[in-house]
């Protein structure tokens, strides 16, 4: 089985640059989408269907920004939009989806993590964000063992995770709360996919726009999948695919044998 997560960063702009021809060569059984950037009554999912996907979309309530999506070509026992945190709801940012593969049930959490780059409030409700998601994943977990939480976090949590990392001590996304945070979410049995697979320096995730940083690979890692320790038994492989361009992020693919 394969799940991929990707921040598409506006799901209208991949589309024009051939995501669905993507889409049907990846073959993933599940694809959790961040920052899809549209109305859901705007959506065509037809198109989706067409590739074997039934899709179901988050959008925020400010039109153009955030918002989630999972598409699935495995039909789940249920769907769940949100996490009963009000502003974070507001946006979009965590989409639940419950299924039952050969007996084994699972969850996918997608989830987009706010940055903080734009400020003090912002980097402040982050902190908030975060806190409040540790409450709503504890709850999910006293009920289910087997969890992938997957998406943008926009977070660093290593220096191998960062090009620049001591340029970048101080930048949103890299400081110290931030990674301690996520010290604490392995401690508390949640497993690195990536980093379980690969302990190699220069994978990244996210690349700025500006100064050829893709092409240089000058880039941060911020997209994971964590895999609860129950769960984690089931992996097999985990891929940064960086040669896939849609976006500023690029997707990450986890496999699994259920």
């Amino acid at each position: 089985m394969k799940i991929i997560t990707y921040n598409v960063n506006g799901i209208r702009a991949a589309l024009k640059k051939d995501f669905s021809g993507w889409l049907k060569e990846i073959n993933a059984d599940i694809i959790c989408l961040q920052e899809i950037k549209i109305e859901e009554k705007l959506v065509d999912k037809a198109l989706f269907e067409s590739l074997g996907y039934e899709s179901y979309w988050f959008s925020a309530q400010k039109k153009g920004y955030s918002g989630t999506a999972i598409l699935t070509k495995i039909k789940p026992v249920s769907v769940e939009k949100g996490s009963d945190m009000q502003q974070s709801d507001e946006e979009g940012r965590v989409l639940k989806a419950n299924f039952d593969v050969n007996g084994v049930s699972f969850s996918v959490i997608n989830v987009y993590i706010p940055s903080g780059s734009s400020g003090e409030l912002r980097q402040e409700y982050k902190y908030q964000w975060l806190e409040e998601f540790e409450e709503y994943l504890e709850k999910v977990r006293s009920k289910q063992k087997n969890i992938v939480v997957c998406g943008d976090y926009n977070i660093c949590h290593k220096e191998i995770d960062i090009h620049n990392p001591k340029s970048n001590k101080k930048s949103s996304g890299f400081l110290p709360e931030e990674r301690k945070w996520l010290d604490d979410y392995e401690k508390k049995g949640m497993i690195d996919a990536f980093r379980n697979f690969n302990q190699e320096p220069h994978n990244y995730s996210w690349w700025t726009y500006r100064n050829q940083c893709r092409a240089k690979n000058k880039g941060w890692r911020i997209d994971y999948h964590f895999v609860s320790a129950p769960f984690s038994e089931y992996m097999t492989d985990c891929q940064i695919l960086s040669e896939v361009v849609h976006s500023d992020h690029c997707p990450v693919l986890l496999s699994l044998s259920l």
